[in-house]
């Protein structure tokens, strides 16, 4: 009895082993030590691509309809299955994946026998012989490729049989004619030729069997291999009309559920989707078959499929040698032992991403004995992570400064990327190039040099449709949205360059998003959020601004609108900007992971008079007014401007104790204020049209000449609107050629397509003290009368700013003027002199932002789950969410 069990046993695990299939992820777990979400699973042969972007909201929509029975004809797949292989609805059967579909065919006739090629899948065997046919198998040979021999194959057909081919062949990746197999059908009518061609989508061969066939060709595919849905299952079959419905009478009733029903009528529509996966498949496949092909001792044979059929050439090498040594490192392929005709060299890798296949190729180098493939170098990517938020002003700008400086701490050179910033708020670095504030404080963290490529393209809004495009610095033109739209392409791949060159450089790079990364109708165009994610294999933490309020539906939504691929990038979420008691906050949490499976890593306090710049006019002015001010402060008003740009120039002076800065809108606000700042502007002309309508300008003038009146300062294009005139002649932001200023300062400025980008060093004439800035502008002005002063002159005496004598009204080009303490106080103290106060005399702050970023850090560290962050970038922890 007992031996009799254990006989019986070691037959069933015969045949288990005989008809192994790949994909088992719980046994490669439990044999890698690891969960199952850590394998890399190659021993399937899915969509690189992944399910169509709208699967999970197509099965959910699919959720409320569980409570009734599925459609049992599986209409809605079947007529969409009609409408892309242009076929007839009697002929088309919905099964429950392909497998279900192979197995009621031999029982569709009174065949003898089964004629199969091999090596082949092995169910085609397993369904014939559980029938009952005798089984007779032609063998395909490896120095011919695998490729079929028709001629051969008719001679094995001695009888009426049943004939199972698959076309592209699984595992060999090679396919047949068409034409050849409807010639060998229509001389034996007798047998049924099954053609599987659950492969064929990937491939280019536009002669499909499941469109022209004769009556006794039956062609099955299955949607779940192409379409990345094997969970669901759900599979077709095309045939004649009475051998279709005979088909159908074998199969059990509501076989396909619901979901693989809604999943399928989409997907067999989605044409775009369908294109794209050939396109991209072909070229994974062509580029990971070129990188296995150049590794000593191993091959890999030309593939019609999303798969390669491999060979360990290395003498005493096994492929299951193989496959154990990369399942050592948690990536997994198929052996190809159990394949007859096969024998235990062979092993089959799925095509999978880039990032992925790049994996794989390494983990082979290391077992050929290279280091790297030879014929192709493949840098590693460096470590990242991408803060995007639901909104824009969510914080990520200072977040991911605060990351930085974090890393910093941590011991790691890290360094921070933009793709794409749209802001006036830029800077000009060392070599004179152009880039946002916002990746200037980030690399202040880093405690780097700015450098242009952290912020490779700068958009900078002219008007509501249009802004001026800066590529790596550089100006590159005007564009409206559909310009910029035709441009982007070319604008990306002047990211990628940049972020390559930078990431090469660093050990970890934190990346920032822009705006929303799920706003439907952009995402089209990305390069800034998801895409540039990709790019750089970068995780994702997702913010949310809970001080606006609905950030927990704003978080859940933003996670609905990302495909399924754009979801496994997202580690978790960090609410921003909490003002309260942070226990009232944890039945969310929790409901956050049940909700979509990715934890709230922390939540971020709302950080008080940090002192750091913003990035966007969105929160110009919110600082203005804030803190301890003495009595006898003075009131410095700030002109609103619709283009504002650089407004960053005011923030030291909201610093100082004895400075009270206001925004105004309108003139009916001025009040008799110290001071008046005119900031700068990305559209000169349009801004300064819109300070007229609004009657500012006539304002500005009464105040102007009140001989008690307030000082009033225009920076770069503030002291342009100050001027006589602004002549236009190649029509840059108006039609005509000279528009009038307000008028206050007697100087002509002349607009040029030369855009001025540098540095500079100067004095400043009324104080005799040393400045430093940098210019930012399109004009070039001259005073009109002898009577200006050059406020501002550089190393050399090139005037950089003009004022009236006495100065009550004067400019400067000088971006960053305020930043110098002495110079700041002695701005004040001149303020406090003409109001009859006591100058102050010493600096009363120091303009320097390292505190902030180190309070800025303690913050974050304090409040995010950084082991978890770390552990998520592949780094080692030690301690309290540190590497030290």
């Amino acid at each position: 009895m007992r031996q009799s069990f254990l006989s019986g046993l070691d037959e069933r695990l015969r045949e288990e082993r005989r008809y192994a299939h790949g994909g088992n992820l719980r046994k490669l777990a439990e044999k890698a030590g690891c969960a199952p979400s850590e394998i890399l699973d190659f021993s399937v042969c899915l969509n690189p691509l992944g399910p169509p972007p709208w699967l999970a909201r197509e099965v959910g929509r699919a959720l409320a309809e569980v409570a009734a029975y599925p459609d049992s004809e599986s209409s809605d797949v079947g007529l969409a299955a009609c409408e892309l292989y242009k076929v007839w609805p009697t002929q088309v059967v919905v099964g429950n994946g392909a497998s279900e579909l192979l197995q009621a065919v031999p029982r569709l006739g009174k065949w003898k026998q089964a004629v199969i090629p091999t090596p082949t899948y092995v169910d085609y065997g397993r369904v014939c012989r559980q029938a009952g046919l005798a089984v007779r198998t032609l063998a395909l040979k490896p120095e011919q490729g695998f490729v079929l021999d028709m001629a051969a194959l008719e001679r094995e057909i001695t009888a009426p049989s049943l004939v199972f081919l698959c076309r592209p062949n699984n595992p060999t990746g090679r396919g047949f004619e068409a034409q050849a197999l409807r010639d060998l059908a229509g001389r034996r009518p007798d047998s049924l030729f099954v053609v599987d061609e659950s492969f064929a989508d990937f491939g280019e061969d536009q002669d499909r069997l499941v469109r022209r066939r004769p009556d006794n060709v039956l062609a099955v595919l299955s949607l779940t291999k192409f379409f990345c849905m094997p969970g669901l299952r759900l599979g077709l079959a095309f045939a004649e009309p009475e051998t279709a419905a005979r088909l159908k009478e074998l199969l059990p009733p509501w076989s396909v559920n619901v979901m693989a029903q809604r999943v399928g009528a989409r997907a067999l529509k989605d044409r775009a989707y369908q294109e794209e996966s050939q396109r991209r498949g072909r070229e994974l496949r062509e580029e990971l078959a070129r990188e296995i092909r150049a590794l000593p001792g191993f091959q890999a044979l030309p593939s019609e499929a999303n798969f390669l059929l491999c060979r360990t050439l290395r003498a005493g090498m096994t492929a299951r040698e193989v496959f154990d040594r990369l399942l050592a490192e948690r990536i997994a392929v198929r052996v190809c032992d159990n394949f007859e005709g096969l024998d235990d060299s062979w092993f089959r890798v799925g095509v999978r991403g880039a990032g992925d296949n790049a994996r794989l190729v390494e983990g082979l180098a290391r077992i050929a004995g290279v280091s790297r493939p030879v014929a192709v170098e493949r840098r590693r990517r460096t470590p990242a992570l991408m803060v995007q938020g639901t909104s824009s002003d969510a914080g990520k700008s200072l977040l991911t400064a605060g990351l930085c400086r974090v890393f910093l701490q941590d011991g790691l050179r890290v360094a921070p990327f933009k793709a794409q910033n749209m802001s006036n708020n830029s800077f000009v670095t060392a070599d004179g190039a152009e880039m946002g504030r916002a990746q200037v404080v980030q690399a202040q963290a880093c405690r780097l040099a700015p450098d242009a490529r952290m912020n490779p393209v700068l958009l900078k809004p002219g008007s509501d449709t249009g802004s001026q495009v800066v590529v790596l610095g550089r100006p590159v033109g005007n564009m409206n949205v559909g310009q910029y739209v035709k441009y982007k392409p070319t604008a990306f791949e002047a990211v990628k360059k940049a972020y390559d060159g930078l990431s090469a450089e660093f050990d970890l790079m934190v990346l920032e998003g822009a705006g929303s990364p799920a706003e439907i109708n952009l995402k089209q165009h990305d390069i800034v959020n998801m895409r540039m994610a990709e790019y750089a294999e970068a995780r994702v933490l997702l913010v949310g601004d809970i001080d606006r309020g609905g950030v927990f539906a704003a978080l859940a939504g933003t996670m609905e609108l990302f495909t399924e691929a754009e979801r496994a990038r997202v580690m978790g979420y960090a609410l921003n900007k909490f003002r309260g008691d942070r226990s009232l906050l944890d039945p969310a949490l929790s409901a956050m992971f049940e909700l979509t499976g990715r934890p709230v890593l922390g939540v971020v306090p709302w950080l008080r008079e940090l002192g750091l710049p913003e990035e966007d006019s969105v929160s110009f002015g919110r600082g203005f007014g804030g803190g301890n001010k003495r009595e006898d402060r003075l009131d410095v008003v700030c002109l609103a401007l619709p283009r504002v740009s650089n407004f960053n120039d005011l923030d030291p002076l909201t610093a100082e104790p004895d400075v009270a800065l206001r925004l105004v809108e309108s003139p009916l606000d001025l009040g008799r204020p110290d001071a008046v700042i005119l900031p700068g502007s990305k559209s000169t002309v349009p801004d300064m049209r819109a300070l007229k309508g609004a009657g500012m300008a006539a304002a500005l003038r009464t105040l102007a000449a009140d001989p008690s009146g307030p000082v009033i300062v225009g920076l770069c294009a503030g002291m342009q609107m100050l001027g006589a005139e602004i002549l236009d002649p190649h029509g840059l932001e108006s039609d005509g050629r000279s528009v009038d200023g307000f008028n206050l300062l007697p100087v002509s400025t002349t607009l040029v397509t030369e855009k001025t980008l540098t540095r500079v060093e100067g004095r400043h004439a009324a104080s005799g003290l040393p400045v430093r800035g940098y210019e930012i502008h399109h004009g070039r002005s001259r005073a009109l009368s002898e009577g200006v002063e050059e406020t501002v002159l550089d190393a050399e005496g090139r005037a950089l700013g003009f004022g009236l004598p006495g100065g009550r009204v004067w400019g400067t080009y000088v971006h960053g003027l305020f930043d110098d303490d002495r110079f700041r106080r002695w701005f004040v103290d001149d303020l406090r002199r003409r109001k009859g106060l006591e100058p102050l005399g010493e600096p009363q702050t120091v303009y320097d932002l390292e505190p902030a970023l180190d309070r800025l850090a303690d913050a974050v560290r304090e409040s995010l789950d950084m082991a978890r962050i770390y552990k998520a970038l592949g780094f080692e922890v030690r301690g309290r969410g540190s590497l030290l």
